[in-house]
């Protein structure tokens, strides 16, 4: 109860606190950052996912700058074993939506000459049916390119039915609030949907990105690989940087692929409480700090 009441109470504290607690979930605020947390985990048999902070920008110049941000990310990564990921609110989808797909396009075109992965991150419900639609777009001509499904939406199995053939998912359980009318609220139920919509995407012949942290999901994840045989080219397990790492670090001695994704930039702060609150276990290291221990 202590955990969930500080956890709670994390956008009291002081921000210097936060960050101090939070870095292990941001490579930190620039570009070099990021390149060295990257270059570390490939290092030790991993991939990585790059992904610039920040979402729902409403201002063309913040766009802009976003946009600028991510072509000079791409060009200092083509050295590392790592992808992108995007949230199109960033790119502009709430400003307009041919003005978000005009920046994803320069995006894309920038990461085809060295074959960089991009994908197109899935926000709150009022975005899922604009991002689909533009990462289909996107895939007719840049094969590169990926989505993200959430497992706690009512209507992703309908979603997966629905995907162009052969097409590249992360799966995850999904983190924004949602009303009761668009998302389970269950726990078990997102669970179980997690995992139906695991076996759907295989059924349809999709790449997988399997993004939990779940103990049972992963063990239910491991079974259904097995079961079906799969090669290791149709799935990669995908945590978050700084979580679980022993679990993390002994799917990859069993020999299955594990991309980390790593955000990085000066918004690092309300991703950051997202993760605290996500967590309460973390919340204990921030009572520590608050009374000055480490």
């Amino acid at each position: 109860m202590i955990r969930r009441m500080i956890a709670a109470s994390l956008p009291l504290v002081p921000r210097p606190i936060v960050r101090r607690i939070a870095m292990r979930y941001v490579a930190g605020e620039t570009i070099d950052d990021a390149v060295r947390c990257v270059e570390g985990l490939n290092s030790r048999g991993m991939t990585a996912t790059l992904a610039l902070l920040g979402e729902e920008v409403t201002d063309r110049e913040r766009v802009e700058a976003a946009t600028t941000a991510y072509l000079e990310l791409l060009s200092r990564i083509g050295h590392l074993d790592s992808g992108i990921s995007i949230k199109l609110t960033l790119l502009g989808l709430k400003i307009d939506k041919e003005y978000c797909y005009a920046n994803l396009v320069r995006v894309l075109e920038a990461a085809k000459p060295q074959d960089t992965f991009v994908r197109l991150d899935m926000e709150d419900h009022t975005c899922t049916d604009d991002t689909l639609e533009l990462f289909a777009r996107a895939r007719r001509e840049h094969p590169h390119v990926g989505v993200v499904l959430q497992a706690y939406l009512r209507r992703t199995l309908d979603d997966i039915r629905a995907l162009p053939e052969g097409s590249n998912v992360r799966l995850c359980k999904g983190i924004y609030i949602e009303p009761r009318r668009v998302a389970f609220q269950d726990y078990e139920k997102i669970r179980t949907n997690f995992q139906a919509c695991l076996e759907e995407l295989f059924e349809v012949g999709a790449t997988v990105g399997i993004a939990t942290h779940d103990d049972l999901l992963l063990r239910q994840a491991q079974e259904t690989i097995s079961r079906r045989q799969l090669p290791r080219e149709r799935y990669e397990f995908q945590m978050l940087l700084g979580v679980i790492e022993k679990e993390r670090d002994a799917l990859v001695a069993a020999g299955h692929p594990m991309r980390v994704y790593v955000p990085y930039g000066d918004d690092w702060y309300l991703y950051s409480v997202r993760r605290l609150r996500e967590n309460p276990q973390i919340a204990i290291y921030v009572l520590r700090a608050l009374l000055g221990g480490r």
